[in-house]
């Protein structure tokens, strides 16, 4: 081949010019490089490939029959899907959104919404807010107590422990601290914090007609002027109006002071106390249990008070909260 190529070329120089005839060799040899090139690849070709490709190959389109679609979904379907694996996706609150229409259309339940995203007044989502969305239904649990197992864990929200423990990636007799904070697969919350959060625990104490004269928090003292904080809510109507107790407990206090005027304190479940002020009359005694229908005084003016009102004040577990996020 590299023979006939420069016989070509000495023809080429002898009937034609030398301007043609240099150019035509210096194709010559290009040609003549290629051929080398190749033959050395051909030669090389059980030697180091710096490529490092291969594989099966076949010469046109590879046709795909029903049968093989038919065996590949069979051989994935055989693998156990992993119903363990816990992960998040972001959500942004829109126009319309309500917690149970965001938990259905993710399909999980409100009390996970709730839980996940701390979310403390099911009122109080807003728009373009965010929140987190777990791939499954279930409850953050903070631990209570040191020593605290799987079992016992999921024994109280009654789930199974073996996917508590899959979930979160810790042994079936694994223990915890204080404080350690887990993801409870299909547990819900217990009744009390869901009322808390929707807003139905309390009823309101007064039951006619009253108006807001003072909110819950910081406000200017009707008294001097200044920036103070108030720990109630100031419910204003007629003296002589019913009180109600906000939620079934036992009175513990009953009495007279500066401030409160006659004021009545009512222990509750959960670590909820109520005080109710400024009645003008004390319709129970220290000691008894009263209902939400138990009629424990009458609105008054008693103590520091610019008119007839009931001064309500609720607290957790000792600190003052805001009532109006606890009532219907």
């Amino acid at each position: 081949m590299i023979k006939s190529i420069l016989w070509k070329a000495e023809f080429l120089i002898r009937n034609m010019s030398i301007k043609n005839a240099i150019q035509c060799v210096a194709v010559s040899c290009g040609v003549c490089a290629l051929a080398l090139g190749g033959a050395l690849v051909f030669a090389n070709h059980r030697g180091t490939n710096v490529n490092g490709q291969g594989g099966l190959e076949t010469p046109g389109m590879p046709i795909v029959t029903e049968s093989m679609v038919e065996n590949l979904i069979a051989d994935n379907s055989a693998a156990p899907a992993d119903d363990y694996h816990l992960s998040y996706m972001s959500y942004r609150v829109k126009q319309g959104d309500m917690i149970s229409v965001i938990a259905e259309k993710f399909d999980v339940t409100q009390d996970t919404i709730i839980s996940i995203n701390n979310i403390r007044s099911s009122r109080l989502i807003q728009i373009g807010q965010y929140l987190k969305i777990p791939t499954m239904p279930g409850i953050l649990y903070t631990v209570k107590k040191d020593g605290e197992t799987i079992d016992t864990i999921s024994d109280f929200y009654k789930v199974d422990a073996t996917k508590t423990a899959a979930v979160n990636h810790v042994a079936l007799n694994a223990s915890f601290s204080a404080g350690d904070t887990l993801f409870v697969p299909d547990a819900e919350l217990d009744w009390v914090t869901r009322q808390e959060i929707n807003g139905d625990l309390f009823r309101k104490p007064i039951r006619a007609r009253w108006y807001r004269s003072s909110r819950f928090g910081w406000r200017a003292s009707p008294f001097t002027g200044a920036r103070s904080y108030h720990s109630g809510v100031d419910m204003a109507c007629p003296t002589g109006t019913s009180i109600y107790a906000a939620l079934p407990g036992k009175v513990t206090a009953t009495g007279y002071n500066a401030t409160y005027g006659n004021y009545v304190i009512v222990a509750h479940h959960s670590g909820y106390k109520t005080l109710y002020g400024h009645m003008s009359a004390i319709l129970c005694t220290s000691g008894q249990y009263v209902t939400q229908d138990s009629k424990i005084g009458k609105v008054g003016s008693t103590g520091l008070s610019t008119g007839p009102h009931l001064h309500f004040t609720v607290f957790k577990n000792g600190k003052q909260i805001n009532p109006e996020n606890l009532w219907n």
